[in-house]
């Protein structure tokens, strides 16, 4: 009896201990579900990621523990180096949390993302490793979006490679940005009515700020009750008054509008036509890709059911006055195209053309469509080297001075003399050539206080911030859209860290982009604190340099300058408290040079008695400074006035249209930050102010430090819509 219950004391020992161990492992297993955390990430729009230009990082967090206040940070991948961005987030139980963070990027290819979530006391709570996005779009080549049911097709390329073609990525209503900014590297965006009801009030005011600051918004109507409600906004955006609906027996316009040479903005492409020959046949260096289209008698003669109203404003593109198809108009520097049927129902949906349509009216470059052309070279969109280096020789401190090589070599030679024939030659005079393990040190420690004291002397200084916004004056409604660029230098005499603040509604930072957009990267780092839609940063800059960082900003306010144009004259109302010294008013091809105009006084300027020039020869005259300059601040040596600009009011203004001084194919062109750049602006017919005002800033300046040295300048510019 004994022996057995010693036996059944063996036994039973094992299983106690299992059991208590897994009781154990349960316990720690129950608080640990009880909190699980899903933290996603969405990169871009749709995975795809616009190059040299902002987009979101949308978040998608659920706290199934107890409540904490999370650190969400976001760092760059091994191959890809910019600004580390973080977010103070709070995260109830039982809640779900979603955010978007602005992100910009100049990678080469295959950007990736690091994401952590940390909680109090610095844990990782949760993370991803390794985020790729799905496709890296090339800077200048255009990007479409779509909030709809589907992605809309585009059809099948020559170019096999899908990295540098066009496409539609479709976006979620739950993800849409509510920050403008992260919108611009989209050109256009297609908006199906359904979905107008899912946004809210913050992702429609990104949308229309996006929309006057120059993108491309495309509208299909399916039902009129999407236009009522939550849908309000979308009614009174819309160019046509929709009060009915009917059903098009037959619609060949739609078909000869996508065979004809017309753009979706009414100018023409001027292609060389397959089926006339002659003068036409000279215009361009390929033929119309859309023209060889044979008609879709099954589409054509299918009944189409589409919305009917009164037209506001805007003209008809597409089918009779009484029942137009498509309707467009501009709204700010952007454009509003309305299809008053929807394009995700029959019997357009079956269109053998449609993918055609969708490349026209998100106007994807016709040499994609080419036969010719099958392996069309992205170096026709190559973006060329960043602005940011002519920016940044305006406002870069005039502290700092380069050594001459001359100077340099000098003192090299020098160096080689002293430590070789000329230590050899006195030591042996003296007769003490052992003497050289004492003298050869000394040359070390003279020369290399000799290039710290040159150093100094060349780069010594007081602290020193200057600033140069760069202002789109946009108007909407009573009110007017101010879309900045400030470019904020700092020169620092120490190693130190300085504080930016942005107080902007909607505000973002960066580093300068060095070389060119299609493979260069941010030289400066920061750690960037999002503080809901702007920024708190923290720049790191080594003794004795300059550095530039660029912050991107939006808001809404009275407009500051109001400008109209007879033709006759052109009056400018002044709106300000400071004067401005040079006004300029692009007019066409020409720049008319209107002079001063008092602070809160208006005055009325004659057409024909202004002095004025060719914008492409006031352009031009600027090149030269512009190439010194982006030059000589990559050089650690040189001459300094070479990066200098002695009139930085003319050298801003020409920047505007940078893309003047392009050349076809060319990677020493000139990239500008989408929106920048307003050729495109002066190429469909409105006019530009441009005004200069030297030692004011509009908004509060970013440094939150105290600088012994600053300066600030701004340009204001405001379009000034044409009628034809």
């Amino acid at each position: 009896m004994e022996a057995a219950t010693l036996h059944g004391r063996s036994m039973s020992l094992p299983f106690r201990l299992r059991g208590l161990v897994g009781l154990l492992l349960f316990l720690a297993w129950l608080p640990a579900s009880r909190g699980a955390i899903r933290f996603d990430m969405f990169v871009g729009f749709d995975g795809v990621v616009p190059q040299a230009a902002w987009f979101p990082a949308a978040f998608e967090i659920f706290n199934d523990g107890p409540p904490f206040t999370a650190v969400l940070e976001i760092t760059p991948g091994s191959y890809h180096q910019s600004q580390t961005r973080s977010m103070v987030v709070e995260l109830p139980t039982g809640t779900t949390k979603r955010f978007i963070i602005p992100i910009h990027t100049s990678a080469t290819y295959n950007p990736i993302w690091n994401a952590r979530l940390l909680n109090e006391k610095d844990r990782v709570m949760a993370e991803t490793q390794n985020a790729r996005v799905r496709r890296l779009n090339p800077a200048n080549m255009p990007l479409a979006a779509a909030l709809s049911r589907i992605a809309p097709p585009l059809p099948e390329f020559k170019n096999r490679n899908t990295d540098t073609t066009p496409l539609i990525a479709r976006m979620h209503p739950l993800l849409f940005p509510d920050n403008p900014l992260t919108l611009e590297g989209l050109d256009t965006l297609y908006l199906a009515s359904e979905r107008a009801l899912e946004l809210k009030q913050p992702q429609t005011q990104a949308l229309q700020a996006w929309l006057y600051g120059g993108g491309h918004l495309v509208v299909g109507i399916e039902q009129l009750n999407h236009l009522n409600g939550p849908g309000e906004w979308l009614r009174q955006l819309l160019p046509v008054n929709f009060t009915d609906m009917t059903r098009l027996a037959s619609h060949p316009e739609l078909q000869a509008w996508l065979a004809s040479s017309q753009r979706i903005d009414g100018r023409d492409y001027n292609f060389v036509s397959v089926l006339r020959s002659g003068r036409n046949a000279t215009t361009s260096t390929f033929p119309n890709p859309y023209e060889k289209l044979s008609a879709d008698a099954k589409f054509t003669e299918a009944p189409l059911q589409m919305a009917t109203g009164t037209l506001r404003d805007g003209r008809i593109v597409v089918g009779p006055a009484t029942t137009p198809t498509m309707i467009t108009a501009r709204r700010g520097r952007g454009q509003i195209t309305v299809l008053a049927f929807a394009p995700e129902l029959e019997p357009f949906k079956s269109w053998k053309n449609a993918p055609y349509f969708w490349a026209k009216l998100t106007d994807v470059p016709p040499e994609f469509l080419n036969e010719n052309n099958p392996n069309n070279s992205l170096n026709t969109y190559s973006s060329g080297r960043s602005l940011d280096g002519i920016f940044g020789a305006m406002i870069e401190s005039d502290q700092i001075r380069k050594l001459p090589v001359g100077w340099l070599l000098l003192l090299l030679v020098g160096y080689l003399a002293v430590i070789g024939p000329l230590d050899q030659y006195w030591l042996k005079k003296i007769n003490r050539q052992m003497l050289t393990w004492i003298t050869f040190p000394c040359y070390v420690v003279f020369f290399s206080l000799l290039i710290y004291f040159i150093g100094y002397k060349l780069r010594a200084g007081d602290s020193e911030w200057n600033e140069l916004h760069v202002i789109d004056v946009i108007p909407h409604g009573a009110t007017a859209d101010l879309r900045g660029r400030t470019f904020g230098s700092v020169y620092s005499p120490v190693n130190a860290r300085y504080t930016l603040v942005s107080e902007q509604p909607f505000a973002t930072l960066r580093g300068e982009l060095m070389g060119n957009l299609a493979g260069g990267a941010e030289a400066s780092r920061a750690n960037v604190e999002q503080k809901g839609n702007s920024f708190r940063g923290i720049i790191s800059v080594p003794v004795w340099t300059s550095q530039l960082f660029v912050s991107d900003w939006l808001r809404q306010q009275e407009t500051p300058l109001t400008v109209a144009i007879t033709a006759r004259d052109i009056t400018i109302e002044n709106n300000l408290d400071t004067r401005i010294p040079v006004a300029k008013l692009i007019l066409g091809t020409e720049v008319l040079d209107l002079g001063e105009i008092p602070a809160r006084q208006t005055r009325t300027f004659s057409r024909t008695n202004a002095a004025r020039t060719t914008l492409d020869a006031f352009v031009r005259s600027q090149a030269s400074h512009f190439e010194n300059a982006v030059q000589s601040r990559q050089r650690a040596f040189g001459n300094n006035d070479r990066a200098k600009f002695t009139d930085k009011a003319a050298g801003t203004m020409a920047a505007s249209f940078i893309h003047l001084v392009n050349t076809q194919n060319s990677y020493e062109n000139y990239g500008a930050p989408p929106g920048f750049d307003l050729n495109p602006v002066v190429q469909r017919g409105d006019a530009v102010l441009l005004a200069w005002m030297p030692d004011y800033s509009a908004v509060k300046s970013l440094n939150t430090f105290s600088a012994l040295r600053n300066h600030r300048n701004t340009l204001m510019r405001v379009t000034v819509p044409m009628e034809k």
